[in-house]
């Protein structure tokens, strides 16, 4: 502990794959810092404990500079997103820190802790947003009517094609449908790309050429990997369509980097138990996907992100994750306040990397998605269904669909739902 302050105590240290904490043991009293592990080569400190019988002996500032330590021998980063560590990494006299690399400075005013629920305000505050400045790029969606089923599409949008990895992203209704009808996306393929589905309202029935049949409904996430090809469908199940029924959603693609485009398809299901659910101080947020505020989603994913459904009772703030390069959310419904400035259901706002933001619910509170990540290395080409990292792939899985081969070619159809399929533009077809 060369780095650490001199003290007349040991610090015990247990570590898992995910998580892990720092300990301190006197006269059968504990403090302890947790950590969380996001991605290989980041160390996000949680939350710091010492209870007021150690207070005075630097306990606290000892847990964190051992944790720096560690970190440093190990060529890792650290981020500070409990507000006592933020402290530490902002003391110029804390030479053990100053020299660990430190990925961000935080400054949230809460944090969660592995029970996943706020703690109170504490200094130093997260500032709101101080000027529009701070938003990078404001979408307004293009909404599409798909046969009396609307959609409003906010990415690709013509100023921002991604937001870190997300490449597409679909409102889908609210819609009703009477008795006997529903949706029907037939099979169609996917190249380089995940698909990300999540329900407010309704359930579809997910088919694919891996042979999966799944129901996902609300709070749930059904994660496609379509790699060197895949083919799904989406339709409303039969026991659905014996009564009236509603669809309100979001579907989302995430480009692959390019060295997981050529990988096996594949395909999780994760239901609504088994998502982190963040809550308190009037919100409730479910991460999806990826990493932030200290928690990760058990989606495997392939590069840094975060995808959550947040929400918001009247006047309720929530920080942005830190640590993104890139930051957006989507508004569901309600309104946000931003720079002081109120944005209402239908838009999205990409901020400037590297801005604390904070973002205020309205009157009527809010529901958001939130989203983003690294970017991906190189540009990311669209042609209908399929995404890639050069026109040439894009091209190929082109002429293996319109070839139409099934049984022996690129592209299989789901098993169940094989006697029809959407052809390729302008390709004659059934």
């Amino acid at each position: 502990m060369s780095g650490t302050p001199e003290a007349s105590f040991s610090i015990e240290h247990e570590a898992g794959d995910t998580k892990g904490r720092y300990m301190v043991k006197l006269n059968g009293i504990k403090a302890e810092m947790t950590y969380s592990k996001a991605g290989g080569s980041v160390i996000i400190i949680d939350s710091t404990e010492v209870p007021d019988a150690m207070r005075g002996q630097k306990v606290g500032v000892a847990l964190v500079s051992q944790a720096v330590e560690d970190a440093r021998s190990l060529g890792k980063k650290i981020m500070p997103l409990c507000p006592f560590a933020k402290a530490q990494f902002a003391r110029p006299q804390s030479g053990a820190m100053c020299c660990c690399k430190v990925l961000a400075t935080f400054t949230c005013p809460s944090f969660w802790r592995k029970t996943m629920s706020w703690m109170p305000d504490l200094e130093p505050k997260c500032p709101s947003v101080g000027s529009l400045n701070d938003i990078e790029t404001l979408i307004v969606p293009r909404a599409r009517d798909l046969g009396g089923f609307e959609v409003r599409r906010a990415l690709p949008a013509p100023k921002r094609q991604m937001v870190g990895p997300f490449i597409f992203f679909d409102q889908m209704g609210p819609v009703e449908f009477l008795k006997d009808e529903g949706i029907d996306v037939r099979p169609h393929p996917h190249i380089g790309l995940a698909t990300v589905t999540y329900l407010y309202q309704g359930e579809f029935q997910h088919r694919d050429s891996l042979g999966t049949n799944q129901i996902i409904r609300p709070g749930a996430v059904n994660w496609m990997v379509a790699g060197n090809g895949v083919t799904h469908s989406e339709r409303t199940s039969a026991i659905t369509r014996q009564s009236k029924h509603s669809v309100l959603g979001v579907q989302t693609w995430v480009a692959l980097p390019e060295a997981d485009e050529d990988q096996p398809a594949s395909f999780e299901h994760h239901g609504e138990e088994s998502l982190p659910v963040l809550e308190g101080e009037g919100k409730e947020v479910r991460l999806i996907l990826g990493t932030a505020w200290g928690e990760r989603a058990p989606v495997q994913t392939f590069s840094e992100m975060f995808y959550a459904d947040a929400i918001l009772q009247p006047g309720a703030k929530l920080p942005l994750p830190d640590g993104h390069e890139d930051r957006g959310i989507y508004v569901m419904s309600g309104s946000v306040v931003v720079a002081g400035e109120t944005f209402g259901a239908g838009r999205m706002m990409v901020f400037r990397p590297g801005d604390p933001i904070t973002i205020g619910a309205g009157e009527a509170g809010a529901r958001l998605m939130l989203l983003g990540g690294e970017t991906l290395n190189g540009p990311r080409y669209i042609s209908w269904n399929f995404v890639a990292s050069s026109r040439e792939k894009l091209e190929d899985a082109k002429q293996a669909w319109v070839e139409g081969d099934f049984e022996h070619g690129r592209f299989r159809l789901p098993p169940g739902d094989d006697a029809e399929f959407i052809p390729f533009p302008g390709q004659s077809g059934k």
